[in-house]
């Protein structure tokens, strides 16, 4: 069965007239290839549509059944191209985001109120992740873009870009009531004897390079107690009074019963945060998204 929409067009037409003259006028066509073009419908879809006397024309119950279907596959069909131009200007579609912890505390929030108001019509994938496993999905095109911890591994920088978003001091995570109550800076050689909270190094190799630099500049080498890969897991464990943790500052926004943050007085790298994606990823949704963040 081939169906045209031209057909069902006519078809429509003719159902709203109930006569083929008036039909015809209004698809500025005259009424023989009108009456011709209705017959080859009925043929094809081996039923009549219409009772046609002398006096009136009528739906049959197939032609009063198809009314409907028709009114819709029309309505689909005219809006097709406005389909297709908001998903080749990145206005609809579907895009994949990871994201690191600090990203949550950080960039992420108004990047997607700013996107999700320019683009209200995509729809968001969230995903929280570390960097590997970003790097990872990034590598095998399970998602678009990834909010992450630099560098790239070798393996990926021939096939990902990247740009930088954000960078911030490290801070201190502290249980609460070990530190002095004066709010000031603290000096990590001034810190009680408590185990280092960290991320595994695979997760976030300079991340956890940077932490561990900062207590080698000061001359102190920390006993490491815990590993964890989220953020939100080393505060929860500094706030059962497990130990200490360095943190990116943006961080200090995850607030904790029995928590305290603190600036410190040793001089300390900044930690950067930026957006990863596939160079080969021609996505207009995608493209959307990097023009977004360019502006910001």
């Amino acid at each position: 069965m081939n169906l045209e929409l031209r057909q069902l067009r006519y078809f429509v037409t003719v159902a709203e007239e109930l006569h083929f003259g008036r039909a015809a006028t209004r698809l500025h066509m005259t009424q023989p290839p009108l009456s011709q073009a209705i017959a080859a419908l009925e043929d094809n879809l081996g039923a009549p549509l219409f009772l046609r006397t002398r006096r009136q024309v009528a739906l049959t119950p197939a032609g009063a059944a198809l009314l409907p279907e028709a009114r819709r596959l029309l309505d689909q069909a005219a809006g097709i191209p406005e389909l297709v131009r908001r998903a080749a200007a990145g206005e609809s579609g579907r895009l994949a985001l990871s994201f690191v912890t600090p990203a949550d505390y950080s960039v992420l929030p108004p990047l997607l109120r700013d996107y999700s108001a320019a683009f209200p019509k995509v729809e968001l994938v969230l995903r929280e992740a570390t960097t590997d496993v970003q790097v990872d999905d990034l590598l095998h095109g399970r998602i678009d873009a990834g909010l992450l911890i630099p560098p790239l591994p070798d393996k990926a920088r021939d096939l990902l870009d990247y740009a930088s978003v954000l960078e911030e001091p490290l801070v201190l995570c502290a249980p609460g009531g070990v530190l002095p109550d004066d709010g000031k800076p603290v000096d990590l050689r001034t810190l009680p004897p408590l185990p280092l909270i960290v991320f595994p190094r695979k997760s976030a190799p300079s991340l956890y390079d940077a932490i561990l630099g900062c207590f080698r500049d000061a001359g102190l080498t920390p006993a490491i107690g815990q590993e964890a890969i989220q953020m939100q897991t080393i505060v929860s464990l500094v706030s059962a009074g497990m130990g200490l943790a360095l943190v990116p500052q943006s961080v200090s926004n995850l607030l904790r019963p029995g928590v305290e943050y603190r600036a410190l007085a040793n001089p300390t790298p900044l930690v950067e945060l930026g957006l990863a994606w596939r160079r080969d990823n021609a996505s207009p949704v995608l493209r959307g998204f990097l023009e977004l963040l360019r502006k910001t």
